[in-house]
């Protein structure tokens, strides 16, 4: 039923134009504005549809997860463009001074650094290898 379908993600935001300018500014994607809201086109994926919403409430979880080759240079970047990295200190997250988890494990990712936009929505940077 749906394997041909062109699927897409979205989610609300309080304030399009503070997330038009992260998104499009800050982040350097490709953000095209509509009439309900935003189209955010990243590589190799769908658009993101960002709408507006006067009952915002945030999610607690990640809602994007960008996939980099070097996480350090990702973080300084970041950092450099004015967004700040999350610092956890939780029994089974902990992150280090430049807000980046690293995981020797098997399993996930081999370093995360998690921000969050205007909007309190949170975003991850993560190194796979």
């Amino acid at each position: 039923m749906f394997k041909d379908t062109k699927v897409f993600t979205s989610f609300s935001a309080p304030d399009i134009g503070a997330a038009k300018e992260f998104y499009g500014e800050t982040l350097g994607l490709d953000v095209v504005e509509t009439q309900e809201g935003l189209e955010l086109h990243i590589a190799g994926s769908t658009p993101v549809f960002v709408y507006p919403s006067d009952s915002y409430t945030a999610p607690k979880h990640t809602i994007l997860n960008f996939p980099v080759d070097d996480i350090d240079a990702a973080v300084e970047e970041l950092n450099r463009r004015g967004v700040t990295m999350e610092q956890y200190d939780l029994p089974e997250i902990k992150t280090d001074e430049k807000g980046i988890f690293r995981d020797d494990s098997e399993m996930g990712p081999r370093a995360i650094a998690w921000f969050k936009d205007p909007a309190d929505h949170v975003l991850s940077v993560l190194q796979l290898q």
